[in-house]
């Protein structure tokens, strides 16, 4: 019988090595998976590369994990906000490395390694320094440059509910980047606050499908923040 339950977080990631890649869905606040990103940090793993559209936010989450020296590089769209203290202070003094990507690329590169691709060509970029060193071609009388798939050891994603195969559906918002990178890893970890049995999720609602899944964490969902939102 298939069963991609596991009892906790922390016993989900239990084997992350160190210097994995790990992708870290959520865009700003919105469909973080803190219960993941708290567990990772238990394990200890080091010289992580994380991917991420932002570069964690207050205290807690991934910016605990910058502030405690665990990332090697990160590769995301908006490392400063103004809350991005902690990655300011590692990126100024020389201990984080950053990889700048557009959203649209970081979405597509992520997309990419799900799918199979082994690269695309897009305009976005070029002309800028973020298109220095990479091939650049000329399409249709319009200039593009060469990205890669960016692929994952382990994916770490929040959804709303789930079955014991891994299908995933999600709450709103809280989906973003996480179907792409649950393709993109070799192993996704997704919390879900309801898993229900196999056939009751309706499949047309369905977004990431089992396939993509390899644990599913059930937790209890955070209190109702000031602003009216549920984490």
């Amino acid at each position: 019988m298939i069963d991609k339950t596991v009892a906790s977080a922390e016993q989900a990631l239990a084997d992350v090595p160190d210097g994995a890649t790990v992708m870290i869905g959520g865009f700003g606040t919105a469909g973080l998976p803190n219960a993941l990103t708290d567990a990772l940090i238990d394990t200890g793993a080091r010289n992580l590369v994380i991917v991420n559209n932002n570069a964690g936010n207050g205290d807690t989450g991934l910016a605990r994990l910058i502030a405690l020296k665990r990332v090697r590089k990160i590769i995301c769209s908006f490392p400063r906000q103004a809350d991005s203290h902690h990655f300011d202070a590692a990126y100024r003094a020389g201990d984080i490395e950053l990889e700048l990507v557009p959203q649209g690329n970081l979405a597509e590169r992520i997309r990419a390694a799900g799918a199979g691709i082994g690269g695309f060509f897009t305009p976005t970029g070029y002309g800028t320094e973020l298109a220095r060193g990479k091939e650049v071609r000329e399409i249709g009388g319009r200039m593009y440059v060469l990205e890669h798939p960016i692929h994952a050891d382990f994916a770490l994603v929040k959804a709303e509910r789930g079955d014991r195969w891994g299908n995933l559906t999600y709450r709103m918002t809280a989906r973003n980047f996480g179907p792409v990178m649950a393709m993109a890893a070799r192993t996704t970890v997704a919390t879900v606050h309801e898993i229900v049995p196999v056939g009751l999720l309706d499949p047309e609602a369905v977004v990431t499908p089992g396939v993509f899944v390899q644990r599913v964490v059930q937790i209890e969902r955070a209190a109702t923040t000031a602003g009216g939102f549920k984490q």
